[in-house]
């Protein structure tokens, strides 16, 4: 049935992982220590979509490790019929085309945690360096210029902090702020978000209006869509930062930071408030076009301002945040090469996707269109075989058109079984990619044959 060789037919156990931009060099020990052989390109190698291409091409690998810069799209995933994932040692996945991902069955999983703390301190650092006007008192000094005085000078204790988004790193942000003695203020469209907020004594905004209008202080932490998979993008306009500070005194210090996305707003606008002096000050550590490397050519939309201080993407670039990145996104790995078990994946942010392996010698996992009779079909090829379904998890990804399976099982299913089960989806949903990706993973439990 030539339909068939659309659906990915993953290996059991992962031989091979291609890992580019760089990520923390711990991350190779942890794979090869699974068992994954690992080929890294050099971080002075020039990365271009047709040679990333060619090397998947020829090596066939089962995962792509990746940060922030690469672009995976659905060029990429198709030069590699066993790859079933994309790892991202990053939060943000915006350079992933998420579409091409469901439909070529590849899962992509982020580290929403690991760098956290890194971003939170650089910001509390940017803040407290903006209220004094160090850069100012430094960039003076540099000129022979002695300016000791307290003009435009703020302590952050008593002054209001807006969060627009409040996530893993926007609470964090909160708590450090308000050990400062800042009131906390807050925006987010997710209710257990504002539920959470509000149970920790700050106060929710209705909009990013009033929590610009209430403000001494704004910053950002919004990923690049909403919780309903709505873009982010311009979600801050000129109305809001001319509104800077509208319901504090007219002294009150109106700084901006933003370490989010850099196409949250147009740097147009933010330009012009601060020559309008609705924004004292800012920093910015994400634009809407950043170069791939050190080495490409940049235009800093912002060099002329010297209120506005620019920092290029380093939010999460400590030395103690990218070995946590790596150890995160190996234990993910982990868990997803031994289990089937799915964390912390972009499509499904907070929820994990497994079952519990006890008893069971082997799991099915797969990746499947979302439509009807689709999980039927997977349900009833365990039945047909006369396997027995020892537990079982189920998520749909209606935004995406796709779902992922993961079942317990006895025994696994032979290739005929297989093929009855992508022939039996596809007669049902009469969608001949009705099944994207299947693997079974052997387990090494008691009274399962080697």
């Amino acid at each position: 049935m030539s339909e068939q060789h659309d659906v990915r037919m993953l290996r059991d156990h992962f031989k091979k992982a291609l890992i580019l931009e760089n990520p923390h060099p711990s991350l190779d020990r942890y794979l090869t220590a699974m068992g994954i052989e690992v080929e890294r390109l050099d971080e002075s190698v020039t990365l271009n979509e047709d040679e990333v291409v060619r090397i998947l091409e020829e090596g066939q690998h089962d995962l792509l490790f990746k940060r922030s810069r690469f672009e995976v799209n659905e060029r990429v995933l198709k030069a590699s019929k066993h790859l079933a994932a994309v790892m991202l040692c990053c939060i943000g996945d915006d350079s992933v085309d998420r579409e091409a991902c469901a439909r070529e069955g590849v899962l992509v999983m982020n580290d929403p945690v690991s760098n956290g703390r890194s971003v939170v301190e650089m910001v509390l650092g940017e803040m407290i360096c903006l209220a004094r006007r160090i850069f100012d008192a430094d960039r003076d000094g540099r000129s022979h210029l002695w300016t000791k005085n307290s003009k435009e000078r703020y302590e952050l204790k008593g002054k209001n902090l807006a969060i627009i988004g409040l996530g893993n790193i926007g609470k964090q942000v909160a708590q450090v702020a308000e050990a400062f003695g800042m009131r906390i203020f807050f925006y987010d469209t997710r209710e257990l978000a504002r539920e959470v907020g509000m149970a920790l004594g700050w106060t929710s905004c209705a909009t990013i209006s009033e929590a610009f209008r209430v403000a001494d202080v704004v910053t950002v932490h919004v990923g690049a869509e909403d919780h309903r998979g709505r873009s982010n993008r311009d979600m801050i306009s000129y109305e809001h930062l001319a509104n800077f500070g509208a319901d504090r005194e007219p002294s009150s210090p109106r700084i901006f930071i933003n370490a989010a996305r850099g196409f949250l707003y147009n740097p147009e606008d933010l330009k012009r408030a601060v020559e309008e002096g609705h924004v004292r000050r800012a920093a910015v550590d994400v634009f809407p076009e950043e170069p791939g490397s050190s080495d490409d050519p940049w235009s800093n939309p912002y060099a002329e301002f010297a209120s506005v201080v620019t920092t290029p993407h380093i939010g999460a670039a400590t030395e103690e945040a990218q070995p946590r990145i790596a150890q995160h996104v190996a234990n993910t790995t982990q868990l997803f090469l031994e289990q089937g078990l799915v964390r912390d994946c972009v499509f499904s942010p907070g929820q994990t996707i497994g079952v519990e392996t006890d008893g069971a010698c082997t799991i099915l996992t797969v990746i499947h269109s979302d439509q009807r009779g689709t999980k039927k079909a997977v349900d009833d090829a365990i039945f047909e075989a006369g396997l027995n379904n020892l537990r079982s998890s189920h998520r749909d990804f209606p935004d995406y058109g796709f779902a992922y399976e993961v079942a317990a099982i006895d025994r696994p299913l032979d290739p005929g079984q297989l093929h009855e089960l992508v022939a039996h989806a596809q007669a049902l949903t009469g969608d001949v990619r009705a099944v994207r990706a299947i693997r079974q993973i052997p387990l090494r439990s008691e009274g399962c044959k080697e």
